[in-house]
């Protein structure tokens, strides 16, 4: 009797300290992943394996963690193999806990509330349209706050499709589309015209969500308006691709322009021209004109 009591007592013993060896590997990953999220650093690397130089962020973070602090070098390193929350699924399911708890606080702060939406849709580098998501409301000081809700995949940037989606999202957050009560978007047709378009749509369902076109774009129409239509700039940004393009396509030549410019910077700041000081005078790379560059 004294032999099986003394082997259930091991037994619990070595349960509660995995046990407390798994809760301190957890929340190592947890500090880890939360870090690199409020940095915006990417998690992975290319090869994360034991014999990686360099195994990702993520690992590399953990690892060094393990270095400076002994209770978890020992939680990782005496304690179970599995279950060493490192593997690229775990990262995933950190980060969507992550979001999710930032999510619930954001509409805690908006629920119950009337709130206005901004959506706008763009093309990723994958060649997917995407339509980004934010709320704008007034908090109990009288703040106009903005809440980023998400990104979502639409095949179709038809009106129904876009309308869809903008309901769906807030629908999957309990929001209520009878407490909208504005629409910003740009002047796209499909957004603001008076005929079967989302601002349109949206005012059938709740007619108070009036449609306001997103000052941002009217500033950014005025401004390529003028450009164009003014001879002298309009000439000027003719060339600046050519340059660009000349410029970028050696290396040569951009060693050439950045040794110039150097040179220049050193003249004007010696010459009292310009000012010196943090974030001033910082080297740049070239980047092609846009209508929203």
């Amino acid at each position: 009797m004294n032999q099986r009591t003394s082997v259930a007592t091991k037994v619990n013993k070595y349960c509660k300290e995995e046990e407390k060896r798994y809760e301190i590997r957890l929340t190592s990953s947890l500090d880890v992943a939360r870090f690199l999220i409020m940095q915006c650093d990417a998690f992975r690397g290319h090869d994360e394996s034991s014999t990686s130089l360099n195994k990702g962020t993520f690992r590399e973070f953990v690892d060094w963690y393990k270095d400076k602090v002994e209770v978890v070098k020992d939680a990782y390193d005496n304690g179970s193999k599995n279950c060493q929350m490192l593997s690229h699924h775990i990262q995933k399911d950190l980060t969507k806990a992550c979001a999710e708890e930032v999510m619930a606080v954001a509409m805690d702060e908006i629920r119950g509330r009337k709130f206005s939406v901004l959506i706008d849709e763009s093309r990723d580098v994958s060649i997917k349209e995407q339509m980004a998501m934010i709320l704008r409301f007034v908090n109990d000081e009288g703040k106009v706050l903005e809440r980023f809700v998400g990104i979502q995949h639409i095949e179709r940037c038809t009106a129904v499709a876009l309308k869809e989606a903008l309901v769906g999202m807030l629908c999957s957050h309990k929001l209520s589309i009878s407490m909208l009560r504005g629409q910003g978007y740009d002047g796209a047709s499909n957004m603001r015209g008076e005929f079967n378009c989302v601002q349109k749509l949206i005012r059938d369902e709740n007619p108070y969500a009036f449609y306001v076109h997103c000052f941002a774009h009217q500033l950014q129409l005025v401004v390529v308006t003028v450009s164009t239509s003014t001879p002298a700039i309009a000439y000027f940004f003719n060339y600046v691709p050519l340059i660009v393009n000349t410029v970028a396509a050696s290396c040569i030549r951009k060693n050439a322009l950045l040794a110039r410019q150097h040179d220049m910077l050193l003249e004007k700041v010696e010459n009292g021209e310009i000012l010196t000081g943090r974030g001033l005078n910082q080297e740049s790379s070239l980047a092609r004109p846009g209508d929203t560059r």
